[in-house]
């Protein structure tokens, strides 16, 4: 294992990027500002660098708050904000890869293995469990790649057909240990749209877990 000294980069460049990013952006989005022990102690829980944009997030925020809290890309976590670290979102993810985002409607972005599993020099890429289809998409974009392009107008494009009239102020309502609950929920052949459906805050866990769970049921 490589020691916090080993990870830290004086070279704040990549971090700049980030920033930049996040300037440039279409959306409104919040950074959370990091705790200097906590931070430490997930970069080196995490063994990834501050030249990634991975590392960099982690050891430099507590999270990206991305279009007033649909998407919540994780770091090292605000407790005060209710949003959990890496980690702690991890420890209950029981699937390949590493969650690295969640959605507001329960959906996930991991970092993970392609499908090509065999392949020589095969690079990780995003996958999306997607709340509609209970199952994954390879997005097969890296990590950095993944967050430019959602940082800077693909959320828009991502998100298009499940956004309603008025979603801003249930988003901006939801605290971000929490999820937004659909009846008939997503994944139903009922729900063919999010407007005029019975909408409510979940527990973000809750969620998850009755999608997971029906997707195993469902052999997805």
């Amino acid at each position: 294992m490589r020691s916090l000294a080993e990870l830290i980069s004086d070279d704040r460049s990549v971090w700049a990027e980030i920033e930049a990013a996040v300037s440039r952006s279409p959306y409104a989005i919040e950074l959370l500002p990091a705790d200097p022990d906590r931070a430490a102690a997930c970069l080196h829980r995490l063994q990834v660098a501050t030249t990634s944009w991975l590392g960099a997030l982690v050891y430099r925020s507590g999270g990206l708050i991305v279009d007033g809290g649909w998407l919540r890309v994780l770091g090292s976590g605000r407790p005060s904000r209710r949003l959990a670290d890496i980690h702690e979102v991890n420890e209950l993810f029981d699937a390949a890869g590493m969650v690295v985002a969640q959605d507001v409607l329960g959906g996930e972005f991991v970092w993970r293995q392609g499908e090509a599993q065999g392949e020589v020099g095969a690079r990780p890429t995003i996958h999306y469990f997607a709340p509609d289809t209970l199952g994954w998409e390879d997005l097969t974009l890296g990590y950095t790649d993944w967050l430019y392009a959602m940082l800077t107008g693909a959320a828009d494009r991502f998100y298009h057909s499940w956004r309603w009239p008025g979603w801003r102020d249930e988003v901006a309502a939801c605290p971000l240990d929490t999820g937004i609950h659909t009846v008939p929920p997503l994944f139903s052949k009922e729900c063919r749209d999010l407007d005029g459906r019975s909408r409510r805050p979940v527990a973000m866990t809750q969620l998850l877990s009755v999608k997971h769970d029906m997707a195993d049921r469902l052999g997805i």
